[in-house]
């Protein structure tokens, strides 16, 4: 059903509880159910990552990132799909179901020492450092020939995305690169080329965010990741305190980096171990005074632009794209208003809250929006209090203060209130990091996510699709082969839908126009997923 967005659903049923919930594993495959007609050119399967276990024995995880993860994959086959899942073996996972409890603290949730071990041997243990969780939910993406889940610590886990087994527990990308953890968005080259992003000790043992470089598949058949190398480090604004990262824009020739208020207490995270009930949602902070920080770097050869970009405070977890145009840089993001860490409303509690409650906690929140930043990259010779920018078809501007400062104001695509347009998604094949037309996204209504998006970034034109009590999940865009337009293809998405005989599907949309062109329900729930990809 194709709606205007104007058009606001209800759900005081509640029954997006469902996709916070606890589901098992799979034995093996399950065959799906399918309406419509599969594209003939979708042969491979589709992957995505998220929480599957809320709890262990009688102990909850209590935010959203906190969930042990689960594979999700469904195949397809001469017009028929299967649908099958996996816990992934992490250290997180193995060592909370061998001892019954929460072994390692995550996001949100802290683990109890041993009661079984004594003071003595809990104090040796602080001493030997912080035991980081490797709980690799987030996403899944392809280095070299193999293919990783991630998280957004030093840690990412190998998989098979054949049979969705843990083949090499845990990475740790320390051991390769200065870095302290990496995002789980990472930008991949058509030639299998990966960038990243982390923070890092810089010169003079002040913070710093490095851009790492991961390069293709080696003809000597050896790890590229053992080849990791650093390609240029963006500065901090404060010493002790990065900003937490989430992803970063990447167009042909340049990075652009947003420093958000959001920070991490390095001091609090390096202390909340050892004395008291921590865990990382307490370490973080906002700096109310920063303001958002834009930090520019050219690619190759990798080189920091110095010039101080600034705009008002906004957090930002998701780039959606960025380019150059006419000695600019463009870049599309999806905002939210103010210096407040948007995690502080994903606790599980508020979300499996009656909807009256989650409409009133959402009302407290930022404001989303998505939003269109321009930085102009020669920047010497003009005047302060001019509008730097000269694109004729945007209203974001770029003005030089007296004291060096270039302010940024964004031209605002879309925004609803209390509805985010989220988990953004582009034809990535042919237009990351080019001039480009359309986004899907998630639609988010009061943080819960009821809708597919589409958004045409030029005109500002928008469709949707909806039904009653469906939760869908971030839309992955395939093109068809011989598409000539940039939206001649599909999306697809993994659709909840609890209160029906079959209570999840993978639904197919047509790109265009976001009709629908086939469904797939199985006869089993399905918790939320964050990230994923095709694998043809």
């Amino acid at each position: 059903m194709s709606l205007l967005s104007g058009d606001r659903f209800e759900h005081p049923a509640g029954g997006y509880r469902k996709i916070f919930e606890t589901c098992e594993e799979l034995s093996e495959p399950l065959p799906a159910t399918v309406t419509g007609r599969i594209p003939s050119f979708l042969k491979g399967s589709l992957l995505r990552l998220g929480p599957g276990l809320f709890e262990v024995g009688d102990e909850p995880f209590y935010h959203l990132f906190d969930g042990q993860a689960l594979m999700h994959k469904f195949d397809f086959k001469n017009g028929q799909v299967t649908y099958y899942r996996k816990f992934v073996r992490t250290d997180a996972y193995v060592r909370a179901i061998t001892e019954k409890r929460v072994v390692i603290t995550e996001f949100g949730t802290f683990a109890y020492p041993d009661p079984c071990k004594n003071i003595f041997s809990r104090f040796f243990s602080y001493f030997k450092g912080v035991e980081v969780t490797d709980n690799c939910l987030v996403n899944v993406y392809p280095v070299g020939e193999d293919f990783y889940a991630v998280t957004e610590t030093n840690y990412i886990t190998k998989v098979n995305p054949d049979t969705l087994e843990t083949l090499k527990k845990v990475i740790d990308m320390c051991n390769y690169i200065n870095i302290n953890g990496v995002t789980a968005h990472p930008h991949i080259e058509n030639d299998g080329t990966v960038y990243n992003i982390g923070n890092c000790m810089g010169k003079g043992a002040t913070l710093a965010y490095n851009i790492v470089k991961i390069p293709p598949e080696q003809k000597d058949k050896s790890d590229p990741i053992e080849k990791s190398k650093v390609v240029v480090q963006f500065p901090s604004a404060e010493r002790f305190k990065p900003s937490y990262v989430h992803s970063f824009g990447m167009s042909e020739n340049y990075f652009v980096f947003v420093e958000t208020p959001v920070k991490i207490n390095l001091l609090k995270f390096l202390s909340a171990w050892s004395i008291r009930g921590s865990n990382y949602m307490d370490c973080f902070e906002s700096n109310e005074s920063q303001g958002t920080l834009f930090h520019v770097a050219r690619k190759d050869p990798g080189e920091y632009i110095d010039h101080k970009f600034k705009g008002a405070p906004i957090g930002m977890f998701h780039h959606i794209n960025t380019y150059e145009d006419q000695g600019f840089i463009v870049f599309d993001l999806c905002a939210w208003k103010g210096f407040e860490f948007v995690y502080n409303y994903l606790w599980l509690a508020n979300l499996r809250a009656n909807w009256e409650e989650v409409k009133k906690a959402a009302m407290m929140a930022p404001q989303p929006e998505v939003r269109r930043y321009v930085i102009p990259l020669d920047v010497h010779k003009e005047e302060q209090g001019k509008n730097l920018v000269s694109l004729p078809y945007t209203t974001a501007t770029a003005v030089m203060h007296a004291d060096g400062t270039i302010w940024l104001e964004p031209e605002v695509l879309f925004s609803g209130p209390r509805q985010a347009f989220e988990f953004p998604q582009i034809n990535y094949n042919r237009f990351g990091g080019k001039n480009y037309t359309y986004t899907y996204g998630l639609g988010l209504n009061h943080f819960i996510p009821d809708r597919i998006c589409k958004l045409n970034v030029k005109t500002r034109e928008t469709w949707v699709w909806q039904e009653p009590d469906s939760y869908p999940s971030e839309p992955l865009f395939v093109q068809t082969p011989d598409g000539i337009d940039e939206d001649d293809g599909v999306l697809l998405t993994i659709v909840a839908a609890p209160g029906s005989q079959r209570p999840a599907y993978l639904l197919i949309l047509n790109a265009k126009d976001l009709s629908e062109v086939a469904r797939a329900e199985v006869e089993c729930n399905i918790p939320v997923t964050f990230h994923g990809m095709y694998k043809p």
